[in-house]
């Protein structure tokens, strides 16, 4: 999936939130967002899944038409179509917390279209990262820790194996194994499928780890867009952030 964003502003009474004349997010690239509390991650990401409307500018989807039919440019502002090919997890917000892990698997699967059969298959491969505190505890969402709840969004984000997969702090709540097993899941899921994948967070090495590329926003601005395929965006961002 590609992302055209051009002149993207979102304010919110005096501040601006998110202020990008142009970004360009290339088809399978794994893009670590960062930058300080406030600097505007996960505005722009529900600017993106339009879960927020812009102020100005627009944001375009290029889907890759494996099927061969010609790839055609989706603004989410303007059509529904870009939604089956985007998976995402932003907060708890996105779970349905009065229902077990596996009925809002099995629901968020049946919206696309996927039967029971299917789902269950899909989860399966997510066993290693659910660590056996996920599925079959026989209680709601709501009653899960903050980790799990954590685990339950990711698995529904990548269940339909989607082209774009977008992810805000996805290794908050997780112990330190989880984080590991989230970090190769990632970077699995991105060589096996091709996908685009958007992920902020505030651990530099989480995201030097698996990024291809990472972008430094604060105060809604790119401040750099920096290269990472070999790691070399690392020395340059914890100088920027005085690590």
């Amino acid at each position: 999936m590609k992302i055209e964003i051009r002149n993207l502003k979102k304010v919110f009474g005096t501040k601006t939130a998110v202020d990008i004349e142009k970004a360009d997010i290339h088809d399978g690239e794994i893009l670590g967002l960062v930058g300080n509390n406030g600097a505007g991650k996960t505005t722009l990401f529900r600017l993106i899944l339009d879960l927020l409307n812009a102020d100005e500018g627009s944001v375009l989807l290029t889907p890759n038409m494996t099927d061969g039919t010609k790839p055609t440019h989706i603004n989410p502002a303007m059509s529904e179509e870009w939604k089956p090919f985007t998976g995402s997890y932003i907060d708890s917000s996105f779970l349905i917390d009065f229902l077990t892990a596996e009925e809002y698997l099995e629901f968020v699967g049946k919206v696309s279209g996927m039967s029971k059969e299917d789902v269950n298959k899909e989860i399966a491969q997510y066993e290693m990262f659910m660590n056996g505190e996920v599925l079959g505890q026989k209680k709601y969402i709501r009653d899960f820790s903050a980790g799990n709840k954590q685990k339950v969004g990711i698995v529904a984000a990548l269940l339909t194996r989607p082209q774009l997969v977008i992810l805000d702090e996805p290794f908050n709540f997780l112990d330190p194994s989880s984080q590991n097993h989230l970090k190769k899941l990632l970077v699995e899921y991105n060589k096996t499928e091709g996908a685009t994948i958007l992920i902020s967070s505030h651990n530099l090495q989480h995201t030097t780890d698996i990024s291809t590329r990472i972008t430094l926003l604060e105060h809604g601005v790119i401040i750099k867009d920096l290269d990472n395929k070999d790691g070399g965006a690392e020395k340059e961002l914890e100088e920027y952030f005085n690590v």
